[in-house]
Parts: C-alpha cells; sequence; structure tokens
C-alpha cells in the first residue's frame, strides 16, 4: 500500500533545503511564494526549475505574466521567508512589505541583499499531479557575498551565518 500523503509530508520535513522566493505580478496582481528547493537543469543556456502547486495563488500569475525573480534567502531573510509562506495570513503585494526590492530587466522583483538573485522568463510549466514543473530561463543575476544561507529543516526555517 502506498504511503499517505500526511507521512509522506512528515518524512520529507528530514530534507534541508535552500529557501528561495519566486515573485510575480505587478501592483494589486504581486505575489510570490517561498521554494524550498533549486535545480539546474542547464547552465548553457541557464535554466532554473521549482515545483510549484497549482492551488497557490502565484501559479496563474507565472502563467500569465511569464516573468519571475527567484531570489535566495540569505541568513537574515527570515521575516521575507514568513511572509512569503503566509505566516499571519499576509498575501499578495503585502509581502513585498519590509524588505527592499530592485526591478530586474525583465520587470521581475529581485530581493536586494540576497546571496543569488535571478530575473527569469517562463520557459516551460509541466503540469503534474497536483504540481507544475516551472522552467525559467535566466535573463539576469545579482549576488551578494557573505550573505549566509536560510534553510528549511524538520519544519522550520534555519539561518546559515558564514562567518
Amino acid at each position: 500500500m502506498d504511503p499517505d500523503a500526511k507521512s509522506f509530508r512528515d518524512a520529507t520535513k528530514a530534507f534541508v533545503g535552500n529557501c528561495s522566493v519566486i515573485t510575480v505580478g505587478d501592483g494589486d496582481e504581486a505575489s510570490g511564494l517561498v521554494v524550498t528547493s533549486v535545480i539546474s537543469p542547464s547552465a548553457d543556456p541557464p535554466l532554473l526549475l521549482a515545483v510549484v502547486n497549482r492551488s497557490a495563488s502565484s501559479h496563474g500569475l507565472l502563467q500569465r505574466y511569464g516573468r519571475f525573480g527567484w531570489s535566495s534567502l540569505g541568513c537574515a531573510h527570515q521575516a521575507v521567508a514568513e511572509r512569503f509562506s503566509g505566516f499571519g495570513g499576509v498575501r499578495g503585494a503585502a509581502r513585498y512589505e519590509g524588505a527592499q526590492w530592485e526591478t530586474a530587466v525583465t520587470g521581475a522583483r529581485l530581493l536586494v541583499g540576497a546571496p543569488a538573485a535571478f530575473d527569469c522568463t517562463v520557459e516551460e510549466m509541466i503540469e503534474r499531479e497536483t504540481h507544475s514543473i516551472l522552467i525559467g530561463r535566466v535573463r539576469a543575476i545579482r549576488t551578494t557575498p557573505g550573505a549566509g544561507a536560510l534553510v528549511y529543516w524538520n519544519g522550520g526555517f534555519r539561518a546559515l551565518d558564514p562567518a
């Protein structure tokens, strides 16, 4: 018998994932989400891959806008992770409050001070069960050396300070 969804989710808490935010949309339609894994399926051309729940508010925006920002989170960005995770009921454009953002080449927003930030266009979205595999083509890159990392492990955020 296959494992049930709760058992599976509980077991995946043992994975350690680098936290990033994907930003999408403009104005009142601005939104985003936290992702805890990143895959680079190609360096030439530069591509990034994430998996997005099709019920997430950002899913339709990714399809409609065709561009997004991908900002890895540093050790000082736990509050950003919490807002983009929807803690306290934070939704939509309110997720951007309390942090500095820059507009990238495509018009997507990148987190100022992120260890690495990527301006992307949607290359492809492949639907599988409850999620879509999002493949983004990188159009611009920003980096901040020494920013550390924020990871998700065992159900919580943990800061990794490079010092």
